[in-house]
């Protein structure tokens, strides 16, 4: 009932990511139900359909990151003060948001079974003269239990991965050798410190529930300007990034001049090839995503580079800050759109199917809303920053030359690194 009345009472922005979540959920269920019906119409071909099946795979894992990313970024499930008092923990609200992502996807199964029934003619006659009969299985029945199984695939696996994602942390030491707790909330370990004065009996300085900040040192002008935070550390993944793409690079040339085997059976749209190709593309994806966020970083280091203004200090440490939460999203468009990039000789214009279409939209469509959502979460934690620096009397128009000088130095370290791999994954395929 908590979550019913949380996701009835939030803000426009707030429902339209959800109704996101409920799109791609419909469009994956679909590709699902899709998989089933090819199934039940070919029972003599069990290979295709379950390379059918599997490449409902890519649609899946965009879908359930994209409700991750939602989750995170929920204004009606973030901890405040006071819920701890009624009852509404870190763990409960990491229910709340878990129940939230459920309801949405839910949703958008019931809208991809009953668009799949219309199709198949089971709810009003067969549509568009009986162009989908062959293969949605019309005039077939539909096993219940499959069907049930598989559209429950994505509020399963999307619910599950959101409470495994928001799961409060355990007990740990506060950074002044108080007691507090971590939590795991919106990409943030936030840290919930309870201070007293030993041996004095007196109370602990802030509630629980609530986060400790510092008071200034005693002596000091109302108006000095608090030291600038430590540089974020880099993120790990930069080496393992750079050697997994290296790889898949690799993997892709030497199966290009190696013997074709068939290959999987793709999509009508895919450039056939061998295995390995398709082994090759899927390292490329993957270690585009790991060194995402060291590449970020970098990226702040350079804007700071060679003695920089406040401008560019500001941008820097911004994007060193918040490499580790829009790198990643940032790597998973950057794949995805050297795929795309790779793809485009098309064999003929005909081949480009309407589920081929349907999954290349909720790839591409989830990992775009996934990075547009990293942003907003990315403004969200640095909101108490920017409120902080406008008191200080810094410029509206100095914070959006700081937003834009990020953007720019995003663009132009990612966008002829996505143009070259994908120029370099394409090239085996050319031969």
């Amino acid at each position: 009932m908590l979550a019913l009345r949380l996701t009835r009472g939030a803000r426009p922005a707030v429902q339209l990511r959800r109704l996101l979540v409920t799109a791609a959920s419909a469009g994956t269920g679909f590709l699902l139900l899709c998989a089933l019906g090819y199934a039940l119409s070919h029972p003599d071909s069990p290979g295709d359909a379950t390379a059918r099946l599997a490449w409902c795979l890519p649609p899946l894992a965009a879908t359930v990151h994209l409700a991750v990313a939602v989750a995170r970024t929920d204004p009606g499930t973030r901890p405040r003060p006071g819920l701890a008092a009624v009852g509404l923990g870190p763990a409960r609200l990491m229910l709340v948001s878990a129940t939230t992502t459920a309801l949405s996807c839910v949703l958008g199964s019931m809208l991809a079974l009953l668009v799949f029934l219309h199709l198949r003619g089971d709810l009003t006659g067969m549509p568009f003269d009986g162009a989908a009969e062959e293969a949605l299985a019309a005039g077939t029945p539909l096993p219940v239990p499959g069907s049930l199984t598989l559209l429950a695939l994505v509020p399963l696996i999307a619910s599950a991965t959101v409470a495994f994602v928001l799961r409060p942390q355990g007990l740990g030491p506060a950074p002044d050798g108080g007691t507090g707790r971590s939590y795991g909330r919106f990409g943030a370990r936030v840290r919930e410190a309870v201070r007293g004065t030993p041996g004095t009996g007196q109370e602990p300085a802030s509630a629980p529930g609530t986060v400790a900040v510092e008071a200034p040192a005693a002596g000091a002008a109302p108006d000095t300007l608090p030291a600038l935070p430590e540089p974020s550390p880099a993120p790990k993944g930069l080496p393992w990034g750079v050697a997994v793409l290296a790889a898949g690079l690799a993997v892709e040339t030497y199966a290009a001049g190696a013997s074709d085997d068939g290959g999987p059976a793709l999509p009508a749209a895919l450039p056939a090839g061998p295995t390995g190709v398709l082994v090759g593309w899927l390292l490329t994806a993957v270690g585009l995503a790991l060194a995402a966020p060291g590449l970020t970083h970098l990226c702040g280091l350079l804007l700071q580079a060679v003695r920089p203004g406040a401008l560019r200090l500001l941008a820097g440490r911004g994007l060193m800050a918040e490499a580790a939460r829009i790198g990643r999203p940032l790597g998973v468009v950057c794949a995805v759109a050297s795929a795309a990039y790779a793809m485009t000789p098309l064999p003929e214009p005909g081949s480009f199917g309407p589920l081929t279409a349907l999954g290349a939209a909720v790839v591409t469509g989830c990992a775009v809303a996934t990075l547009l959502t990293a942003a907003v979460e990315a403004r969200q934690d640095r909101a108490g920053t920017t409120a902080a620096l406008q008191r200080l009397g810094a410029p509206a128009s100095a914070l959006r030359a700081a937003a834009a000088l990020r953007a720019g130095a995003l663009l132009a370290v990612f966008g002829p690194l996505t143009l070259v791999v994908a120029e370099l994954a394409a090239l085996p395929l050319a031969r």
